[in-house]
Parts: C-alpha cells; sequence; structure tokens
C-alpha cells in the first residue's frame, strides 16, 4: 500500500525504491496504490527516477477494456461501463475510489429516474450529473468568481506541489510559479506587492491556509480545500 509509505522527505519510499537498483540484488518491488497517477501527483524526482517499469491501471475485474458494475440493490438491467467514469473523472482526480463513489451515485440517480418509467440504463447524463453533485460546494463556486490573478495563484500552487512532492509551499515559491504561467499565457506578472494582496484575499476566502507571520514571501501556505476540487472548478479556464 504505498499511498501509506509516503513521508514528508519521501526517505522510506527512496529507500524501497533503491534496493533493487544495488548491485547484484536480486529483489524485485510490485507496489500497489489506490491513486492511479501516484508518481507524478507526489513523488520528488530523485524518488520516481529510482522506478525503472510502467504502472498499470489494475481493476477487481477480468476484462482489461470493458468493466461493467453492478450494485445488489438495482436491477441487473443498471449496467454500464466503468471506462467511461474514468475518462471523465481521471482528469479530476486520481483516486480510483472517487471513481467508484461516482459510479454508485450515478446508478442512484438513474434508479430514481427509472421510477418514473424511463431508461434504466445508466448514460453519460447520470455520470455527468453525479460528478457535478460531488464536486459542488461553495469553495468550488468562489473559485469560479475569483479575479483572473487569483485562479492563475491556485494552479501555481498545484504546479509547485507537484514539482516539489509536498503539500505546503512559500508564497516566494508559489509567486515562481506563478510568474511563469504568465509568461506561457503573455499576460503581464503581478508584483510582489499585487501577489501578497492575492495570497491574503484567498486566505480570507478560507481557499488557503496562510502562516500568520510577518515573513511576507516566505510565508508558508497550504490549500484548505482539496486539489482535486481546484481542479474541477479550474477545468475550463
Amino acid at each position: 500500500q504505498l499511498d501509506l509509505l509516503w513521508t514528508r522527505k519521501q526517505n522510506v519510499m527512496y529507500n524501497l525504491f533503491d534496493w533493487p537498483t544495488q548491485k547484484h540484488s536480486k529483489l524485485i518491488i510490485l507496489a500497489i496504490a489506490n491513486t492511479m497517477d501516484l508518481p507524478e501527483r507526489i513523488m520528488m524526482n530523485r524518488v520516481a527516477s529510482r522506478l525503472v517499469c510502467l504502472s498499470r491501471n489494475l481493476w477487481p475485474c477480468a476484462q482489461y477494456e470493458r468493466q461493467c458494475v453492478c450494485y445488489p440493490f438495482i436491477t441487473e438491467e443498471m449496467l454500464f461501463n466503468v471506462c467511461d467514469v474514468y475518462f471523465q473523472v481521471a482528469a479530476l482526480s486520481g483516486d480510483a475510489r472517487r471513481c467508484l463513489d461516482i459510479c454508485r451515485r450515478a446508478t442512484e440517480i438513474c434508479e430514481f429516474a427509472s421510477q418514473k418509467n424511463t431508461s434504466g440504463i445508466v448514460r453519460m447524463a447520470h455520470i455527468t450529473e453525479a460528478i457535478d453533485e460531488m464536486f459542488s460546494s461553495p469553495y468550488i463556486n468562489a473559485i469560479r468568481s475569483s479575479s483572473l490573478h487569483e485562479q492563475i495563484f491556485l494552479k501555481a500552487i498545484l504546479a509547485e506541489f507537484r514539482r516539489a512532492g509536498v503539500e505546503e509551499a512559500t508564497v516566494q515559491q508559489v509567486y515562481h510559479q506563478h510568474v511563469a504561467l504568465c509568461r506561457i499565457e503573455g499576460m503581464q506578472s503581478p508584483t510582489v506587492s499585487e501577489i501578497m494582496a492575492v495570497c491574503s484575499r484567498l486566505g480570507a476566502c478560507r481557499l488557503l491556509l496562510v502562516e500568520s507571520s510577518n515573513k511576507y514571501l516566505h510565508m508558508r501556505v497550504r490549500l484548505n480545500i482539496s486539489q482535486d476540487d481546484v481542479m474541477y472548478a479550474l477545468k475550463d479556464e
């Protein structure tokens, strides 16, 4: 269960994957994780560099291309393709459990609709409705109504978290990512004073947890919501 071996410095995972690379080593490491893109999502470069094989997405089913899920409280006709949900959710969340939660909610929506003499087949409309339900919150609405630079700042936080492999960063580190994103978009970069104001507003909305100190650029920030929710709120931006 690789998710449970994560530490801030990732020494445990580094040592684990380093053992097979030693001279004359006959050790093979097979790791399992709930997160479908765990190496890209949380692993530092020094840890990811120790992985010498490709990852595989495994499902508890003999079929690899098309798989169906049926729950005991619904009829046998309520079958649908998990891959439909996977492709919808993969860009938003790396957690396979959330994917299955959406499958469950989609079947519930379909079951309720079927009581009104409609089709009992779970369709993409049911899946989309389930996704909208599970990713809807006041925080997501706050992100969507925030200013352009506030949204870029949140994107910069996600970029810095992926780079460092730690879900905490200084304002200065996020600022560097923010400037890089502005350059990509051909936008003028904000000043330090403007970025501090952006950080303050996001903290006031409780989208960020901002360290209370006089360190300014060296203050540490964390997300007060999940990265999946931020990605979902900004998916169309």
